[in-house]
């Protein structure tokens, strides 16, 4: 069942469930792109193929709102304000330790690894590195771990893991990046505490602001109150 948070003829957010590929992978597990667009094709009753573009990703094991495109005009616009870095996505992470200060902005170069699956911090001016950039507050902290809210400014690949590992701060169940607690997904495969809250961006035909919250997964660990 996909649960849809916004939609019009032209844009569609839905929460993605962690555990579901974004686009089809090695694993040949049904992402959410072809789930998606056979919801649509079911509910629209399409006879031929149904236009679905991906305006951004989230990773396998992350959670939250997703933005798609239901025209190509929409994709085009849509894809440009995500290039131009007028889409907002801010995010909800538990990390593990006590986060210091309280609010901040990460500043990091960044390289895949030589695996080519993770990425690295890298010296500035380190050939090929790109910049990182987040924004973080404390919402809230509780038995060794910490309620983090982050706000992207740049998108890069798996920044917020990365960023926040190398910082002493894992995101809880991400083994990849040091976490030593495995979570589990509502679909029995792994998740990390990482929740795309919200995201926000221009709609593509009319000016009109959309602003759109993902509420926390029922599979979210249970250490903070959250909705």
């Amino acid at each position: 069942m996909i649960e849809i948070l916004h939609e019009d003829n032209h844009c569609l957010v839905v929460n993605k469930p962690a555990g579901c590929p974004t686009q089809p992978d090695s694993s040949g597990d049904p992402c959410l792109e072809a789930l998606v667009r056979a919801d649509l094709k079911r509910r629209y009753k399409k006879p031929g193929n149904v236009y679905l573009g991906l305006i951004h990703r989230l990773d396998r094991p992350t959670s939250g709102a997703l933005l798609l495109a239901k025209t190509s005009k929409a994709a085009a616009r849509l894809s440009s304000q995500s290039r131009d870095g007028r889409i907002t996505k801010t995010y909800w992470a538990i990390v593990e330790g006590h986060v210091q200060p309280e609010t901040g902005i990460w500043l990091d170069e960044i390289l895949p690894g030589e695996s080519g699956h993770s990425m690295k911090v890298v010296k500035s001016g380190t050939p090929g590195a790109r910049s990182a950039e987040t924004r973080y507050r404390i919402l809230d902290e509780k038995d060794g771990l910490t309620l983090l809210e982050l706000t992207l400014v740049t998108g890069r690949k798996h920044q917020i893991r990365l960023q926040c590992s190398s910082r002493g701060h894992p995101v809880l169940g991400d083994l990849r990046y040091g976490s030593k607690r495995r979570l589990d997904a509502s679909d029995g495969g792994a998740r990390i505490a990482l929740h795309a809250r919200e995201i926000r961006f221009n709609h593509p035909t009319r000016e009109e602001a959309i602003s759109v919250t993902a509420p926390a997964p029922a599979d979210w660990p249970g250490v903070f109150a959250l909705q």
